[in-house]
């Protein structure tokens, strides 16, 4: 088999030097437009796990790497006038130079042709090659020739950064956050020998040209980075190797071969040097497509199609998480206001493969230390030992919860007419009993015209108040819990059958008028709304608020406005379904006023010392719709009209939408309106435990977690949580008569 390995970087080495190995036979030519040992960057970052899978691969060559590593365990972020911490980390870090050294010497001794010096002009330039490997890199000439074919798409990521050296040998992976009169930069700074570090320094591009970067050459731009982190840098200078300002490019393909050609590393999918190193992923790519090519010799359509399909979910999670990150690191201004503590913990757990307890298992220490900072002034300052972030109290308005967590709305569609019987009370009753601060109950419909089924609850008859009444005393009597009603009004996605019978599916026989800014109706299917009037918005509004002089007399602790997922006051916010052209349209401003002025009805009637939450979708996850910008926008607006806390979902305003799903895939938004507009929120959406409420609250993307589909599979999870972690305090209150299955707390 003739082979022919375009770029000889660690990638296209590995992969040479593997197949080489395994079949002596084969003809393997390398051809790379550096000279031997040349080399932009300076340092490469590998796992633990990464390590054994090298070790396996190729253990001579796993010899020589680990014979020139330098290991560090732990992670020192700089921040304020603090140096925090967090251990267990298990890095290690070489030259780029002595990796490429290494790989080069291997590839000599199997028997691999390596050409330096030469450009490579693309594929066509080996027409009798058997297989054509492209790891030619980021600016790679074959992906760029074929680009109909491997379908590359290329974002240039917003921040500005430069890859520098420095003669001080940091002894951990150190992160610098540093403000001066110019804007925020940071440094992110490894070991890799025994003389020098990599120093990587990031700024957003106003920050860049404030301080005069932009227009500087790159020595006097080194001379200013010295000054900048003079205390870190402890004298030693900062070394340049190629290096210049340039934006991160995150590049993916929706193909990786064709024919007889391969893309591997760099050339088919990249990822922010803030979660890992590009070199990484590339030797790993280099092993898969050895294996997949040793595995099905003759067959190499069959070979390259399983190195994709064993790739590819891998390379996607860490381009996730990858993005994730770097997206909090441009937008770390966001959190300058923050205590260290908390940013650093927002830090490390920014791309959601690092949580709070993982963090615990890796320092109990440092997140021993965390926690009592966090309690101290959260109100829990004189419990010891702290409780976890989860178990501290919080306060809207006169109303204080024990804990931070949420029993999320959900429609039971078991109502007789709008009123609720033994179903809900057991259903939320327990819920609360299960150590949950606050149980919101389910969307409740402020008019029978507005209920989104014939089973769904209602506050809109005298007897209707009777029932929830029934309900809050029970949960008042018998827990610790707060409950709060959230009222809404179905609008185009009305007049539908029950959950069970069919899921958004319209009702065939006894169904209702709908209403709507616009007759756009949810589907093809699916009645048209009437477009409302003056007179409407006034009918509805007026609904509202004897729904809400209702909840005020059923004696509830909170009132939640629902303008998410699609239901009447969602289509007045989104352009997807607003297309009025009056001043109820156009503009968010306009889209807005309606929700804004129901807002203002209810809460001239709810009691001061009681909250408004208010429920949006921050997204309608369709071009063209309500985003995360209209989003903070609105909770402004929101958080300017009294409303208290902002209860933060996604989608389900539009079924052309497309979520992006994943664990806490909708705490982002959260973190966004929380710490932009500076109102409280409510994280919700594939929360799935305590791990996670612990890493939400302690990071401040939100002040309370709301839990569905975990509190449906455990009513009583808050209590369940308090046991699993050994804690036992006022956050976790055990009613009495369970007593004598409350376990004990650790040690």
């Amino acid at each position: 088999m003739k082979i022919a390995v375009i770029g000889g970087g660690p990638g296209g080495l590995y992969f040479s030097l593997l197949m080489k190995k395994r079949h002596p036979e084969h003809e393997i030519e390398v051809v790379e437009r550096n000279r031997a040992r040349d080399t932009f960057g300076w340092g490469v970052v590998f796992s633990d796990g990464t390590l054994g899978n090298l070790e396996e691969a190729d253990p001579e060559s796993y010899g020589m790497i680990r014979a020139s590593f330098v290991h560090w365990d732990d992670i020192d972020t700089h921040f304020g006038d603090q140096i925090i911490r967090s251990g267990g980390h298990g890095f290690c870090g070489l030259a780029r130079r002595r990796l490429l050294e290494i790989l080069q010497a291997r590839c000599e001794e199997v028997g691999v042709t390596v050409h330096y010096e030469r450009e490579c002009a693309g594929p066509q330039e080996f027409p009798d090659a058997d297989l054509i490997v492209a790891a030619d890199g980021i600016n790679s000439v074959t992906r760029t020739q074929l680009a109909d074919v491997f379908q590359p798409s290329v974002e240039v990521n917003k921040a500005k950064f430069i890859w520098l050296g420095t003669t001080r040998t940091f002894e951990a992976f150190t992160f610098i956050i540093r403000e001066n009169e110019h804007g925020l930069f940071q440094v992110h700074a490894y070991p890799f020998d025994g003389s020098t570090s990599t120093f990587i320094v990031e700024t957003d591009e106003r920050s860049w040209r404030r301080a005069g970067l932009d227009t500087m050459s790159v020595s006097d731009g080194v001379a200013y980075l010295e000054r900048l982190f003079e205390p870190e840098l402890q004298g030693h200078q900062l070394l340049t190797n190629n290096s210049t300002w340039i934006n991160f490019r995150t590049i993916t393909c929706e193909r990786w071969w064709t024919d007889n050609i391969v893309l591997i590393g760099d050339a088919v999918h990249t990822a922010h040097f803030s979660i890992g190193s590009g070199t990484k992923l590339a030797m790993e790519d280099a092993i898969a497509l050895a294996d997949a090519v040793c595995e099905l010799p003759g067959e190499l359509p069959r070979a390259l199609q399983t190195y994709y399909d064993r790739r590819w979910l891998d390379v996607a999670k860490i381009q996730r998480a990858a993005q994730v990150s770097r997206r909090w690191f441009e937008e770390i201004a966001r959190y300058k206001g923050f205590h260290p503590q908390q940013l650093v913990l927002s830090m490390m757990t920014r791309s959601k493969r690092v949580t709070h307890e993982n963090l615990r298992v890796r320092d109990e220490g440092y997140i021993a230390r965390f926690d009592r900072w966090f309690a101290d002034g959260h109100g829990a300052a004189d419990v010891e030992p702290a409780p976890p972030p989860m178990f501290t109290p919080f306060k809207l308005r006169g109303v204080e919860l024990h804990n931070r967590v949420v029993v999320s709305p959900m429609c039971q569609y078991s109502a007789d007419d709008g009123t609720i019987d033994d179903w809900h009370l057991v259903h939320l009753g327990s819920r609360a009993i299960g150590g949950a601060a606050l149980v919101i109950a389910e969307m409740t419909d402020v008019s029978r015209d507005g209920r989104i089924s014939p089973g769904c609850a209602g506050l809109y008859k005298p007897e209707h108040q009777a029932a929830w009444r029934r309900v809050v005393e029970f949960v008042h009597e018998h827990s610790a819990a707060k409950i709060g009603i959230q009222l809404g009004h179905a609008g185009r996605k009305g007049s539908t059958k029950l959950l069970w019978e069919g899921y958004n599916a319209p009702l065939e026989d006894g169904g209702w008028a709908l209403l709507g800014p616009s007759p756009i109706p949810w589907t093809a299917r699916h009645q048209t709304p009437r477009p409302m009037t003056r007179a409407d918005m006034d009918h509805v509004k007026a609904d509202y608020v004897r729904a809400a002089e209702m909840a005020r007399e059923a004696g509830f602790d909170l009132l939640e406005l629902h303008c998410a997922h699609g239901y009447l006051l969602a289509t007045f916010l989104s352009p997807l379904t607003n297309a009025r052209d009056d001043e109820y349209g156009g503009s968010l401003a306009n889209r807005a006023r309606f929700p804004l002025e129901v807002l203002d009805a209810i809460r001239a009637v709810w009691p001061d010392d009681k909250p408004i939450s208010v429920r949006i979708s921050a997204t309608d996850w369709t071009p063209g719709g309500f985003d995360e910008d209209d989003a903070v926008a609105l909770a402004r607006m929101l958080k300017d009209h009294g409303c208290d806390l902002v209860d933060v979902s996604a989608g389900q305003t539009s079924p052309e939408g497309k979520p992006v799903y994943g664990r806490m895939f909708q705490t982002p938004f959260s973190d966004r309106i929380r710490n932009e507009v500076g109102i409280p929120t409510i994280a919700v959406g594939n929360i799935q435990g305590w791990d996670h409420i612990n890493t939400i609250i302690g990071s401040g993307r939100a002040d309370l977690c709301a839990l569905a589909r975990p509190h449906l599979l455990d009513p009583y999870l808050t209590l369940h949580a308090a046991a699993e972690q050994g804690y036992d305090g006022a956050g976790a209150r055990w009613p009495n008569q369970y007593v004598t299955v409350k376990p004990r707390p650790k040690g």
